[in-house]
């Protein structure tokens, strides 16, 4: 038994048949935000043999006050949350394999970025892409483990496919309220135990500890000092669209949007048609007059008004306007001629 996870290891529920699961384990992370940080880092601590880290975004100053993996220095070389995360957790646990993968996640490519993991968890602050894990999760087989906060309140779940009521089941049961944490902003506390209880669950299923799983939606106000259980059990549908009888998968067989807008941040996301070359679309903009910023990653610029955010996969972030009518008018207008393939 090495010093590392000796304290783990002689929690006798783990023990050292526990660690050795764990170091078999590959968790698949879809979030490199708040709660996708806190349970990176745990999960790596602990001895996960495999994270993957999914996320579309670079990091951003109002980033720092709660997504605890990075630094100032990561906003200014405008590094992708993915790739900075991984650096942060290579230097934290050498022996754990982080794989860093920066890309939104669609209805086209979740299925291959979470192939053969044996547990999702949801670091999302999307509901449309928590679904898209919820349909994934139901045709693959593989656990997930649901996680939100705002402001000073947080809740979890912990869904295994073919036990346990889908999110799918449950969306009459769920909280109406459509705030962000850009709209209602966050306390990091309650990212703290929204992460802690993921990562619980997380370590209980992957060392075999089913029996002690918590099998209800918990919630909690940590400011209020509230906290409430429902047992959710009796709540699994057959006719579930998603886990029923005859599943369709909605959200998995949906259309990918081009135009979206990011919740809470005035910027509007444009899905591109595939990868792009970064240094050809800098040479393009510089010709034009346009100064830019470049890194591996991603390239940004300035237009008009607007701050333009152009990645490696495709994508474009029109920052400054949230209408999408809009954004498809500046796009016509301007963006076509700069970022089409040629």
């Amino acid at each position: 038994m090495t010093d590392r996870y000796s304290r783990q290891v002689r929690f006798s529920p783990i023990g050292q048949k526990g660690q050795d699961q764990l170091a078999d384990c590959h968790v698949v992370i879809i979030g490199a935000g708040a709660l996708g940080t806190a349970n990176a880092e745990q999960l790596v601590r602990g001895g996960v043999g495999h994270v993957t880290l999914i996320d579309r975004d670079h990091v951003e100053w109002s980033n720092l006050q709660r997504q605890q993996l990075y630094t100032e220095q990561d906003v200014q070389d405008h590094l992708p949350k993915a790739v900075a995360a991984k650096r942060r957790l290579g230097k934290v646990n050498s022996v754990v394999s982080v794989t860093a993968i920066v890309e939104d996640v669609t209805p086209e490519n979740i299925e291959r970025l979470v192939r053969g993991s044996d547990l999702m968890i949801d670091a999302t602050d999307n509901f449309g892409v928590r679904m898209l894990i919820n349909d994934v999760a139901a045709k693959s087989g593989i656990p997930w483990i649901f996680g939100a906060c705002v402001g000073s309140y947080g809740m979890t779940y912990t869904i295994r496919p073919g036990q346990t009521p889908c999110l799918h089941c449950l969306l009459e049961h769920l909280p109406k309220q459509q705030e962000t944490c850009e709209t209602s902003g966050v306390i990091s506390p309650v990212v703290q135990l929204v992460a802690a209880h993921q990562v619980t669950e997380a370590l209980k299923y992957l060392t075999g500890a089913d029996n002690a799983l918590r099998q209800t939606l918990l919630s909690f106000d940590v400011w209020d000092n509230q906290q409430s259980q429902i047992n959710v059990g009796s709540l699994r549908q057959s006719a579930c669209l998603s886990c029923g009888e005859d599943p369709v998968y909605p959200y998995l067989n949906a259309p990918t949007v081009q135009f979206v807008t990011l919740c809470g941040r005035d910027t509007v996301q444009i899905r591109g048609e595939g990868p792009r070359d970064l240094v050809r679309l800098e040479q393009e903009l510089t010709t034009r007059g346009i100064s830019c910023l470049r890194n591996p990653y991603l390239l940004m610029f300035k237009a008009d008004h607007y701050r333009i955010t152009a990645f490696a996969d495709g994508r474009i972030l029109l920052h400054g306007e949230a209408n999408l009518q809009q954004a498809k008018q500046v796009y016509e207008n301007y963006f076509t001629g700069i970022f089409t393939k040629k």
